[in-house]
């Protein structure tokens, strides 16, 4: 016998831990006591016992070190700290007791633990008994309640209908533990088991998405673990689009008031840069061919107009986007807009209501709208309450024209651009070096000049040619045939000769011109009715529908007509003797006879 073996007889297993003249210190192995001395004597019919049968009757998992994850091993050494202090006085009961009872004080942890983090390692000899038990696997087979539990939380809780867990726990004892008169059974699960299984099981995914939907979750709960804008927009050319209604009422020159402004911008999304704006009464195509304009004009001129100087360093942009990201808006998918991509640009439709996609263009509208209306109050500002009852008309605050509020626009852009600082920008250490500023036009300006800036130059003319709606055009000898209208060029004999379809770009507004569209190439038609001249389309198309009106109540007065006519010659024939001979000799003599019979002078009329 040695210390530290393990020894054992027909019922218990012990471990020497010390050995005297007459006595020795064990631990009892199945009961997991604290050791104790007793006589040499008392163990003598005991045997020697292997590890392995240890754990075969105590029926605990002893994991090698090796196998254990980092959490396991944080535990097993943190318990061993704690009992460590006492290995070297285990076989004196006062010693041990004192040092039990300080490193309970000093860590607030109840002597009861201490003790059986030792008794446990005194057991074992090995360090890995201290480790806590893996995870179980959550593949478990679930009992008969657990599965009602689980049906009842898809069922009831997991919904879009948000019922609460006391309800989903009710309507499973309704469904599951109730007889067939509605009587509840003597055996059911408590609430306190049904919401402990909902907590053990419940994941927070599966929750948001289950009750508030997929579009919800990924626009207010998804983890945030990307790099945001900067994982597609590395560089400058990437725009934003989107349009907004103003916040506030505006009125016309007599005073009257007109409503609210929409407002469409476009938003650089690595700078934020604001790349041109659009201010006006209607939305869709018109409002986009507004802003793409004004985003290739030069910033300087168009501040001037309203009277307002601007450095050309806080506004710097002539040019447009190379990629337009834009949401499901109909406008953005109209095939008017698309026809943008012809001059090399890439347009990237984003799912619906996911408006975080283009955050940077729906911070622009929040922080340009909260810029004027804390100065704008009582001036037809809307304030957060103006959709409850018995709140203030706002409408009747209304003083500021389109005119006005447009400079005011203007201005909070150029703060926007040029004086707001940039937050959480992810700097270079080239722009470190190059001492950029955090404003969103240094930023801009700074990009402009690196390799993968992705901006195109345009014409405001091409622009304009590029966004007008098209059509069919159909060639004949009588012209270029365009929504019911003739249009004619110089030069194109030979295709009106052989007819044949074309595109053709045109322009509601004013129908005095067309153009053609052939490769790439738009070719000037001028009207040849002139009575269309500087008309828009739907005034031609309310004449030309006016006219068939007309046509259309004329043409049964013109059947009748044509019935009464036929009906006279009729008459008229059957009254004639059609059975008489006809001399046909003499045709001259009878002609000069019939002259002078017909013969009048109209002089004497004149005389009389």
């Amino acid at each position: 016998m040695k210390r530290y073996d393990l020894l054992k007889n027909d019922k218990d297993i012990v471990r020497v831990l010390e050995i005297q003249q007459d006595r020795i210190l064990i631990i009892d192995c199945i009961k997991k006591t604290m050791p104790v001395w007793v006589q040499s004597s008392n163990v003598d019919s005991f045997s020697c016992c292997s590890v392995e049968e240890l754990i075969q009757v105590t029926g605990f998992e002893l994991y090698s070190v090796n196998t254990l994850d980092a959490d396991q091993k944080k535990v097993m050494y943190k318990r061993y700290t704690l009992i460590a202090p006492i290995l070297p006085f285990i076989a004196d009961d006062k010693k041990r007791s004192q040092i039990i009872r300080s490193i309970s004080t000093e860590h607030e942890i109840s002597k009861q633990t201490i003790r059986n983090y030792l008794c446990l390692y005194l057991v074992y000899m090995d360090i890995a008994a201290l480790a806590p038990k893996k995870h179980q696997n959550d593949n478990v087979e679930l009992t008969e309640d657990e599965k009602n539990m689980r049906w009842a939380l898809n069922k009831f809780f997991y919904t879009t209908a948000k019922q609460s867990l006391t309800t989903a726990y009710t309507m499973m004892l309704k469904e599951k533990y109730c007889n067939a008169t509605g009587e509840l059974e003597r055996e059911y699960p408590s609430f306190y088991q049904f919401r402990y299984f909902y907590r053990k099981t419940k994941k927070m995914q599966n929750f948001y998405i289950s009750r508030n939907g997929l579009k919800n979750y990924q626009r207010n709960n998804r983890p945030l673990i990307g790099e945001g804008v900067q994982e597609f927009a590395s560089a400058v050319g990437v725009g934003m689009l989107d349009a907004t209604i103003c916040d506030i009422y505006l009125v016309n020159d007599m005073g009257n008031l007109v409503g609210r402004p929409i407002l469409t911008a476009c938003i650089d999304a690595y700078s934020g840069l604001c790349c041109g704006y659009h201010l006006s009464w209607e939305g869709g195509v018109y409002s986009l061919r507004g802003l793409m304009l004004n985003i290739i004009a030069d910033k300087v001129n168009w501040c001037k107009q309203f009277g307002i100087s601007v450095r050309p360093d806080d506004w710097d942009c002539d040019k447009l986007p190379a990629v337009l990201v834009t949401d499901m808006g109909s406008e953005y998918k109209s095939e008017n807009f698309e026809q943008i991509t012809e001059l090399g640009i890439k347009v990237i439709n984003l799912p619906s209501y996911r408006p975080e996609l283009k955050g940077l263009v729906e911070k622009f509208f929040d922080v340009v709208q909260n810029t004027y209306k804390k100065h704008l109050k009582g001036r037809g500002v809307i304030e957060p309450d103006y959709q409850e009852r018995v709140a203030h008309d706002y409408r009747k605050d209304a003083c500021l024209t389109m005119t006005d509020f447009e400079k005011i626009i203007i201005h909070c852009i150029i703060y926007y651009n040029s004086q707001r600082t940039v937050v959480n920008f992810p700097y270079s250490e080239d722009m470190i070096q190059n001492n950029v500023k955090p404003y969103a036009s240094c930023i801009w300006n700074w990009g402009k000049s690196q390799i993968g800036a992705n901006l195109i130059d345009g014409s405001a003319k091409k622009l304009i040619l590029t966004l007008l709606p098209r059509t069919i055009g159909r060639f004949s000898r009588y012209g270029l045939k365009v929504n019911k209208m003739r249009y004619h060029c110089d030069g194109y004999t030979e295709r009106y000769l052989k007819g044949g379809e074309v595109t053709v770009a045109y322009n509601p507004e004013d129908v005095t011109f067309v153009w053609l569209l052939e490769k790439g190439v738009y070719t000037e038609f001028k009207i040849i009715e002139s009575r269309y001249k500087n008309k828009d389309l739907t005034s031609v198309q309310c004449l030309q529908t006016s006219q068939k009106v007309i046509e259309k109540e004329a043409e049964k007065d013109n059947i009748q007509a044509q019935i009464d006519l036929a009906r006279h010659i009729e008459t008229i024939a059957c009254n004639v003797n059609s059975g008489i001979n006809v001399n046909i000799k003499n045709i001259n003599n009878a002609r000069k006879r019939e002259q002078g019979k017909r013969h009048q002078d109209y002089m004497k009329e004149v005389k009389e």
